[in-house]
């Protein structure tokens, strides 16, 4: 019988930021039920330090640039996004029979070819830009931008649709089960893809989420406050799989897309401070860095049918993963797709090592590899616009997972070894963004005609 598939996505959460994975001061019991009775992933990574990089990755199994998808997407009504031509999990589902449904934050492009509906989604609810406010779904970071109009985003299979006042994440989970039912209706498996677009500003909770963590400082009590949110979704999810009797065939999966902002705008009171709400626990970086903080994830994947329970894997995995994994579950092959990402699937079943001798990262002068145990990052920044904080720079994450130390001196052959490889990658993505895509800016949605 062919399993269901639910993934879960959350926004600008960084490493630190579950108390599966070491959070003291606030809990989220149903992320960490999800985790203890399947595998919580120490060494698992989003594919980009920002979102949509990051979530086309996701759902397309490829590196960003073959994904035709670099950078943060603009959130007008005509940006261009995901390439049509590009197949999603979605479509690969959709084409096995299964019925495919998505809520929450999209950020793929709002032109048409990059909607939902445009890359295997039969339903779906939420929002295509960036980020909305939570309560009004008016495009947030519009709001004060001269020249940009304010425009409303919340959407209904490509119809505008109203729910003012309604807190998004719960609508997230509505539209969630909503789906769930209707697959049971069909007689059809599902992929359920729930992107979250918290703990992404603007920092928004309803007070009975507030009122948990009275004695937290705001930026952290607001933090709690939507990761809350999401945690109880994420629980009424599973508890309507087992109310229809589907929690035990079903695969799901969480991560973050990127982690946790320092950017001023999370403050909502014009302070100009970085901000320090999000934690990347004892990691070095955040969203826009390739440091271990910008990049390295929170990663579950739970499975009763064929996950073992109370595994902890500190094997290397990505993002680009989910896709030849979720497809090699439905029965499917990852040569039937050009794909980056590698099935981990025997990693989570039987202890396997993983499948990858390198993954690598990149982002605007930046470039990272992980080999092992040893990462590599060139022109690494810890502030956006700031000069690198090294050119080169050498850790070995099995004894300094925080990027402390830089070992280039110590081992000059392996650091040698891993700029060439690291550089030779990033020479053929520049050629092929070159000669792939129209207009290669980061927004391309578009071949060019051969």
């Amino acid at each position: 019988m062919q399993p269901n598939f639910i993934i879960f996505l959350t926004d600008d959460q960084g490493y630190g930021d579950l108390s599966c994975m070491g959070a003291t001061d606030f809990k989220t019991p149903h992320l960490d039920r999800m985790a203890a009775e399947g595998a919580r992933f120490t060494d698992w990574y989003s594919n980009s330090p920002v979102c949509s990089p990051s979530r086309a990755a996701l759902l397309t199994g490829r590196y960003p640039c073959h994904a035709g998808v670099r950078s943060i997407l603009s959130g007008h009504r005509t940006a261009t996004g995901l390439p049509p031509s590009v197949p999603s999990l979605a479509t690969a589902l959709q084409e096995r029979g299964y019925y495919t449904a998505m809520s929450g934050k999209w950020h793929l492009g709002l032109a048409e070819g990059s909607r939902p509906e445009h890359h295997g989604f039969d339903d779906w609810f939420g929002f295509m830009a960036g980020c909305i406010d939570f309560f009004s779904h008016i495009f947030y970071w519009g709001l004060g931008q001269p020249g940009i109009d304010q425009t409303h985003d919340l959407w209904e299979n490509g119809e505008e649709i109203y729910r003012n006042g309604e807190y998004f994440t719960e609508l997230i989970t509505e539209y969630a089960i909503r789906y769930i039912r209707k697959s049971v209706e069909l007689g059809k498996p599902f992929f359920l893809y729930v992107p979250y677009n918290a703990p992404h500003y603007p920092m928004h909770a309803p007070q009975k989420y507030v009122d948990r963590f009275p004695n937290l400082p705001w930026d952290r009590q607001i933090m709690a406050a939507m990761l809350s949110a999401v945690d109880d979704s994420v629980g009424e999810i599973f508890a309507e799989l087992e109310r229809l009797g589907l929690a035990e065939n079903t695969f799901s999966y969480f991560q973050s897309d990127n982690g946790p902002s320092r950017e001023t705008r999370n403050w909502l009171d014009g302070t100009q401070d970085p901000y320090y709400g999000g934690t990347a626990g004892k990691l070095k970086g955040h969203k826009f860095s390739l440091y271990e903080g910008g990049i390295r994830s929170p990663g579950i994947m739970n499975w009763p049918q064929q996950i073992p329970a109370g595994q902890v894997i500190n094997e290397i995995g990505a993002a680009m993963d989910v896709f030849p994994t979720f497809l090699a579950a439905a029965g499917g092959t990852r040569s039937e797709y050009e794909l980056d990402g590698l099935d981990v699937l025997p990693m989570v079943t039987n202890g396997e090592s993983t499948p990858h001798r390198e993954i690598y990262w990149e982002m605007g002068k930046q470039t990272a590899v992980r080999r092992d145990n040893w990462k590599l990052v060139l022109n690494g920044q810890l502030v956006e616009g700031a000069p690198p904080e090294d050119d080169v720079h050498l850790a070995n994450l099995d004894t300094d997972m925080g990027e402390t130390q830089n070992l280039k001196d110590e081992h000059p052959q392996l650091t040698t070894e891993l700029t060439e490889v690291a550089q030779t990658w990033r020479e053929g993505i520049e050629t092929h963004w070159e000669t792939e895509w129209v207009n290669p800016n980061g927004t391309t949605g578009y071949i060019k005609g051969r």
